[in-house]
């Protein structure tokens, strides 16, 4: 029973840590570097946010894709073959975001650090 107890705590804690772990593949970048990137016409940026968040403030050029409407929007909105940069507040649901986007296929995935709490 002890042993048990012992795996429980170890598969929670690795389920944890792998949430946290930034996604194999994905690129992050600062807000600074992504003031360059703005200029590059074949690149998709969306802003995972909620409707309200965005209409409050967002980078132009953004398009609004909240996170829960990802999965079932990506296919249909997006394109594959362009890289996709994402942002959100903070950049964790950005990052669960590109999680979402590389098992849909997407190979080419850019989340940026510090969401828009780092955007000066």
């Amino acid at each position: 029973m002890e042993f048990v107890n012992y795996l429980v705590a170890a598969l929670f804690l690795f389920f944890i840590i792998m949430r946290f772990l930034p996604t194999k593949g994905v690129n992050n970048i600062s807000t600074k570097e992504l003031k360059v990137e703005l200029n590059d016409k074949n690149k998709q940026y969306v802003d995972v946010r909620t409707p309200g968040e965005f209409k409050g403030n967002h980078i132009k050029g953004f398009n609004n894709i909240p996170l829960h409407q990802l999965a079932q929007k990506a296919v249909k909105e997006l394109s594959k073959e362009k890289e996709v940069i994402l942002i959100c507040q903070s950049g964790m649901r950005s990052g669960q975001a590109s999680k979402i986007l590389k098992k849909l296929g997407f190979s080419k995935v850019t989340n940026v650090k510090g969401g828009m709490n780092a955007w000066s």
